[in-house]
């Protein structure tokens, strides 16, 4: 489907060094403010207490919320669970403290503001399997990056592999970064959203990739530039479309999703848009630059030998 058919090629090569000169400095500066900053790890990562209360009539989220700062808390999460009288509290760990101290003091606090809250459940998240909980997103992102590779190798070429994988790293360590600079949140739902950024970005540079492939079989007197070229361009329709459509149901998700789906979003909307650019700007011209030709992915075909039958 096409709103729109550009008819004359975008030379996007050309820009290539000043492209990926852009990324690489955002890139180098999300690794200064990981190392520097770090990232602020929400309670599945580093523990803490769970709480789950419940209010007979709606929930006020912005009263809990400054109930629970007057007693030194502003690092706690607040939110909707469920239904609009069920709350969420998430408390992190704090020094000197027992978990059910805290969660009396949490509820003390409460019931000053409304007698007829409730308590339903209180569970304490240990350090040590919000460690796990840390290495095995780690590794889980890892192993996407594998088989992402692995996947562009076999369908394409090694060159193609390489670069996508260096686009999608370069989007990943972005989103990293924007949470580092800004201190948010970083719980599993961001994670999610990291691995989903990393499908959804590759899936892009597959639609270009395979477009590529195409134009080699078609544009047989093309330099490798002119094919690139072609390939983005006449991409271009379809991509504005996807992505579009995307970014306006995430927005939707960070606007009106409330807190339990604002980071999630947030980190889907950097992805996104860092996405698209990174599958056009970034990996094309890394697979340029890497050497790719027509003969890499277009075999020359054997030629039987025949051999005539004697009189």
């Amino acid at each position: 489907m096409e709103l729109f058919r550009i008819k004359q090629d975008i030379p996007f090569m050309s820009y290539g060094r000043l492209t990926t000169t852009i990324s690489l400095v955002t890139f180098l500066l999300a690794i200064f403010f990981l190392v520097t900053k770090g990232l602020a790890l929400g309670v599945d990562f580093t523990g803490g207490t769970v709480m789950e209360v419940n209010y007979p009539q709606p929930a006020n989220i912005g009263n809990i919320r400054a109930a629970i700062d007057s007693i030194g808390l502003p690092d706690a999460t607040v939110q909707n669970f469920g239904t609009s009288r069920d709350v969420l509290i998430r408390l992190p760990v704090k020094t000197g403290v027992t978990s059910a101290k805290l969660s009396e003091d949490v509820l003390h606090i409460l019931k000053l503001d409304d007698a007829a809250v409730e308590i339903r459940r209180v569970e304490f998240v240990g350090p040590q399997v919000g460690q796990e909980l840390y290495e095995n997103g780690a590794l889980a992102l890892l192993l996407v990056s594998i088989g992402i590779m692995a996947y562009l190798a076999l369908r394409f070429e090694w060159r193609f592999a390489v670069s996508a994988i260096i686009a999608n790293m370069h989007d990943v360590v972005i989103i990293l970064g924007f949470f580092a600079f800004f201190q948010w949140e970083f719980n599993l739902t961001v994670l999610a959203a990291v691995l989903a950024v990393l499908g959804y970005s590759v899936n892009e540079s597959v639609v270009v990739f395979d477009r590529v492939r195409e134009n080699f079989r078609k544009m047989r007197k093309a330099s490798v530039r002119e094919v690139i070229d072609n390939a983005i361009t006449r991409t271009m329709s379809r991509t504005i479309i996807t992505h579009a459509m995307t970014q306006t149901m995430v927005l939707s998700m960070l606007f009106f999703g409330g807190e339990v789906l604002h980071n999630f979003a947030l980190a889907l909307t950097i992805g996104i848009c860092f996405g698209i650019y990174s599958s056009v700007l970034v990996a094309s011209p890394i697979v340029m630059w890497l050497g790719i030709s027509r003969e890499d992915l277009i075999k020359p075909e054997k030629k039987e030998e025949t051999s005539e039958a004697l009189p």
